[in-house]
């Protein structure tokens, strides 16, 4: 097929012919007349200026005989979107794909788009996987373990803006197995996550089918004040965007607010996204990008390229000039004056604490009825104090005593002002004679080798050492439960006292059971406000009353007298983040690694598994698939295996952190020959099906109505017996009865995790009846075969009566179709139960 479109080619650069872009100013077409320009700084149509998004999608599709720019498609899909309402599905071409911690069976990946892999699993087994298949398929680019989070690298290094492919250039743009691959788009690079069976498919060159998405104006206003960070703004944001409620939409921000914050902060803000539930979060290319591209050591040639292009194509912005503003669907506004410092927690992303509320919010939540602003702690318990011995010598515990200080996570550690803040106030700190205590866990692990680098160049590494917050390594870590375990005699205490002991980290998720069993209360901080409350021991304090510690020569030491401004900060900054550090760090990102180097991949062109590997098996999912598409069958007599509230995350449904004792999974590896030293963690042991499908739900704050406490337990129903989730769905699928699952709203929210999909599936589970569902997760139970339903409007468990201890007969119609009503019966009266709507897309 050629390409229609061929009239509005032309070269960027006279000197370089065969370096081409599409004109879009020059499309003149009688077909396109509805459309009044195109190729502005804005898609404008009847006068109105439509979301920078909307042109990213068209410039991106490809222009090869797959992929024919079909404009005439987005004409029309602008005009439903903007003026009726109905929705309407676009193809979305990606044109790369980032992979975190790939898990499955690789044997038919053909990567036609580029593939961005950052690997940290277990070296000695896990990437051997990997190193073969970096030989074995073209254009994938594999990042090696110890090297950094995918988010981070793909901001500092990987992310193009612009890209240069088969002679033309196009916007970049990105998808990946990860919801915060969002971060990215701080740069002006769409992005955002899907399910890993759509990201086989962009590695396959397909485009994504999405519903076109209303687009929310975020408008921002004003200037920070001094002592305020992106942290407390990125929260601030979380909470009011939540409020507003943008779940299946896309965020783009702009207003002369945008023009204070620097790419680190907008990153920060853009990584959240999942958090603040939009499915992305767009900031405009502008000069400052570009400038970020200078700081972080890219090509000077391409850099030049770049913002010729982007001024070619009318998609460089200047936020300060209102009349470039687009029209959105809606707009709310964020005056930056108005953030004050601020944590959210105890329990979830979106629970904005002000710093100063802090000490009376947590006191609140103790006696509060359980939920996700409550623990149910007797008033009579509030003060009890534990006494506990550590390395010999004598300490307490109480509700809100810290026990995981943690300077982690992309969100945070990708942004030289928050880190350089964190390393300023501990050299204060230490200078004024403050300490942590040794018993709380502290850690540091940022998203690149960068920021090591410019934290040694700057002086401020020692002293941040001082305090306890080594580099641990370049990942995830305790944001994703990877903490490792806390000192057996600050266990005990906590479990004697039965206290609500504390982590704080500068993470972007404080699910239940997620940083730590032994935290009850996590609170998501800045950097700064980490070593803070690592100092100050608890979150019971109020830093404008009472002094963060008292040094040995007796002297108060209150948080005030050792904050740093912005102003600090920034010289800081202006000198020792240059552009030379990072080209000095990534030119030897994929060699730097020994271990991985020494590997001895296989060079066949199929893996040979490892029938010995406790960590990586052939998976059970291509297991009977035949070649014609089998028509979907109606699920009969089902049994509800777990029946849920509100809010149940792909942390509860698939954890990540360490492998409990007296769990099914480490009863498997046990049955293997391992010993609980070398159980290791759920994530690092994704490609191993046995393991994953017993992790499945074994979250310890799992809360399923069927049973009256937390833990990963359920009802046997034929039995009556408590068991094991993993062993009541082994019992029912030996029986041979499907299973289903009962859920509230926000069901799968969190980390786009497949296993919270693969792992359902694996234990029999055929469909999720929830209230609503979180965008990728109802994706991946679609790729899996498991069937979200979804209550019809004013419906629910409670008003249809549903105890979750009927049977099920959910009938599917041979000609299922997104949006369908399916009709579900209830047994054993079999009379009709309800009718719920299908909202799943195939």
């Amino acid at each position: 097929m050629s390409n229609p479109f061929v009239q509005i080619v032309e070269p960027l650069d006279a000197k370089q012919p065969l370096k081409k872009f599409f004109n879009l100013s020059k499309l003149e077409d009688a077909r396109y007349g509805m459309l009044t320009t195109l190729g502005k700084h804005l898609v404008s149509f009847d006068e109105h200026l439509l979301p920078v998004w909307l042109q990213v999608s068209v410039l991106s599709l490809r222009t090869s005989a797959e992929f024919v720019l079909p404009f005439f498609l987005l004409s029309h899909c602008l005009i439903i979107f903007y003026y009726s309402g109905v929705p309407a599905v676009v193809d979305f071409a990606a044109m790369r794909d980032a992979v975190k911690k790939l898990g499955g069976d690789p044997e038919n990946i053909n990567p036609i788009c580029p593939a961005d892999l950052v690997i940290d699993h277990s070296i000695q087994q896990n990437t051997l996987l990997f190193q073969w298949g970096s030989q074995a398929f073209k254009n994938m680019r594999i990042i090696p373990p110890g090297s950094g989070i995918i988010h981070q690298v793909n901001l500092e290094y990987l992310a193009r803006v612009v890209m240069d492919q088969d002679g033309y250039y196009y916007p970049d743009s990105v998808v990946g197995t990860d919801s915060h691959t969002t971060m990215v788009d701080g740069l002006g690079v769409l992005g955002w996550g899907v399910g890993g069976i759509e990201a086989e498919a962009v590695m396959l060159g397909q485009p994504i089918s999405m519903v076109l998405p209303e687009v929310v104006g975020y408008k921002l206003l004003g200037n920070p004040q001094p002592l305020v960070t992106s942290t407390d703004i990125v929260l601030t944001i979380t909470k009011h965007l939540r409020q507003v409620g943008v779940v299946g939409k896309f965020v783009e921000f702009f207003g002369p607010g945008v023009a204070q914050l620097s790419i680190a902060d907008r990153a920060t803000i853009a990584n959240m996204c999942p958090e603040y539930g939009a499915t992305a979060a767009y900031f405009p290319v502008d000069d400052i990008s570009i400038g970020y591209l200078v700081q972080t050591g890219r090509d000077k040639e391409k850099i030049l390229c770049t913002k010729k292009y982007l001024e070619a194509v009318g998609m460089l912005r200047d936020f300060k000039n209102s009349s470039q503003d687009p029209d959105f669907t809606q707009v709310v506004e964020l005056d930056l004056h108005t953030v004050v410092p601020c944590c959210s927690g105890p329990k979830r992303p979106q629970d904005k604490v002000a710093v100063s509320d802090m000490k009376k919010d947590f006191e609140t939540c103790l006696g509060a009825k359980q939920g996700f602003k409550g623990f149910q702690i007797a008033p009579d318990r509030h003060n009890s104090v534990i006494k506990f011995n550590f390395e010999g010598c004598d300490f307490e515990l109480a509700h809100g005593s810290v026990v995981i200080a943690a300077i982690t996570s992309c969100t945070n550690t990708s942004n030289p002002s928050v880190m350089l803040g964190a390393g300023l106030l501990a050299k204060k700190a230490v200078e004024a004679g403050l300490t942590v205590k040794p018993y709380i866990k502290t850690s540091l692990s940022p998203g690149s080798g960068v920021v090591t680098y410019y934290l040694r160049e700057s002086g401020v590494m020692s002293y941040l050492s001082q305090l306890g917050f080594d580099v641990v390594g370049y990942g995830c870590m305790t944001c994703i439960g990877n903490s490792g375990p806390l000192p057996d005699s600050v266990v005990e205490a906590i479990v004697q006292g039965d206290l609500v002991a504390v982590g704080v980290l500068s993470g972007n998720r404080n699910f239940e059971g997620r940083v730590h069993p032994n935290t009850r209360a996590n609170y998501l901080a800045s950097p700064p406000l980490v070593i803070a409350y690592a100092i100050a021991g608890t979150v019971r304090i109020d830093f404008e009353e009472e002094p963060l510690g008292i040094n040995a020569s007796g002297k108060k030491i209150f948080l005030k007298d050792i904050w740093p401004t912005r102003n600090e900060i920034q010289a800081v900054e202006r000198q020792f983040v240059i552009p030379g550090m990072f080209k000095e760090v990534y030119q030897k990102i994929e060699t730097v690694n020994e271990s991985w180097n020494a590997l001895d991949a296989p060079s066949d062109k199929l893996y040979t598994w490892n029938p010995k590997s406790t960590y990586i098996k052939s998976p059970p999912f291509f297991d009977g698939l035949t070649l014609a598409l089998q028509t979907p069958k109606t699920i009969e007599d089902a049994y509800v295996l777990l029946n849920f509230g509100d809010s149940v995350t792909t942390d509860h449904i698939s954890p990540a952190g360490n492998i409990a004792r007296n769990s099914p999974a480490a009863r498997y590896l046990t049955s293997r020959g391992l010993t609980p030293r070398e159980f290791n963690s759920y994530g690092s042991r994704r490609g191993n099906d046995a393991v994953m499908a017993r992790g499945t739900f074994a979250n310890i704050r799992l809360v399923n109505k069927f049973i009256d406490k937390q833990g990963p337990q359920t009802v046997h129903f034929p039995s009556g017996e408590t068991l094991d989730v993993f062993d009541a769905a082994e019992r029912y699928k030996q029986a041979g009865h499907p299973l289903i699952v009962l859920a509230g709203k926000e069901y799968g929210a969190g980390s786009s995790r497949d296993w919270a999909a693969k792992g359902p599936f694996l234990l029999g589970v055929k469909a999720v009846l929830a209230e609503s569902y979180e965008r990728i997760h109802r994706s991946n139970l679609v790729g899996m075969g498991v069937i979200p339903l979804q209550y019809l409007p004013g419906e629910d468990a409670r008003t249809l009566g549903l105890t979750g201890r009927e049977r099920y007969t959910i009938i599917i119609p041979e000609n299922l179709k997104p949006q369908m009503n399916i009709q579900i019966k209830q047994d054993p009266t079999n009379h009709s139960l309800s009718h719920f709507n299908s909202h799943f897309f195939l």
